[in-house]
């Protein structure tokens, strides 16, 4: 049954294995999470900034992939809870698995020459991408994809810890910040699991929808594994552009949104 704090909605019963926290259709009717839906936008508007920069400023189509594949999770997961729907899901979950591929082969590849290919590497992922959704597809347990999602992060932080620890010391506030983000994101992401029902009866006793917003820790997830996504493709990129010989440039657009300028590397005499 659904709790008793669910209203019915625009896009009928939710079909998906997994209904988050969030009261359904508590502030709009067309929208089945309001709150974890529209907190989306921080993983869709700036990536998609972030790929049109990397097309002008010339650098590897990877990056581009990248940025757009971190889009690609915030407009699934923006379809996702909106409508509750199984296929919108899945719309969410595999994204998340392809782009995070994507972000391990742009970091373990890093340090190579301009251009150059690890066709085995590439073998590799889109393997076990292609296994995961096998899997997936025929065992609907949402634990078994957040398994093979924290696999692939823990790729990438090993890897970060290995740059800053013996490559390039001074990228340690970009790399830990995005760590930091994403580990606060994750810890919101259990508390909202775990004291759901806490946290829905708080929202009950609070008489404006914008103080309840505040303790919607899943649309916060979304938020804060969105920067840490984002600073991470900053970091990966810095990284490679430095053994590139660019000059990149970590900067604020309107003092507060980070962005890397590139700067082509000089010419030689």
């Amino acid at each position: 049954m659904a709790p008793v704090y669910d209203r019915p909605g625009f896009w009928g019963e939710p079909t998906s294995t997994l209904d988050w926290c969030e009261e359904n259709y508590a502030v709009s009717y067309y929208i089945a999470e309001f709150w974890n839906t529209v907190s989306n936008l921080i993983m869709i508007l700036p990536p998609i900034y972030g790929a049109i920069q990397t097309v002008k400023d010339g650098l590897e189509t990877r990056y581009i992939a990248a940025f757009l594949g971190l889009a690609a999770v915030g407009i699934g997961s923006w379809c996702f809870h909106m409508t509750l729907k199984y296929e919108m899901q899945l719309l969410d979950e595999l994204p998340m698995i392809y782009s995070c591929c994507i972000f391990v082969y742009c970091l373990y590849e890093c340090f190579k020459h301009k251009n150059t290919r690890n066709y085995l590497l590439a073998f590799i992922l889109v393997l076990f991408s292609g296994l995961v959704t096998i899997v997936y597809l025929q065992w609907k347990e949402p634990v078994f994809h957040q398994v093979m999602y924290g696999f692939l992060v823990g790729c990438l932080v090993l890897r970060s810890v290995y740059i800053v620890t013996w490559v390039h010391p001074w990228l340690r506030p970009l790399a830990y910040t995005s760590l930091g983000v994403f580990l606060m994101g994750f810890i919101l992401w259990n508390v909202d699991n775990i004291f759901c029902d806490n946290l829905r009866d708080i929202r009950q006793k609070l008489s404006f929808h914008l103080l309840g917003a505040v303790t919607q820790f899943h649309a916060w997830w979304h938020i804060l594994t969105g920067l840490g996504s984002y600073l991470h493709i900053l970091f990966s990129m810095y990284t490679r552009t430095l053994y590139l010989k660019y000059r990149p440039k970590v900067k604020f657009l309107l003092g507060v949104w980070p962005v890397i300028w590139v700067e082509p590397p000089p010419k030689k005499l």
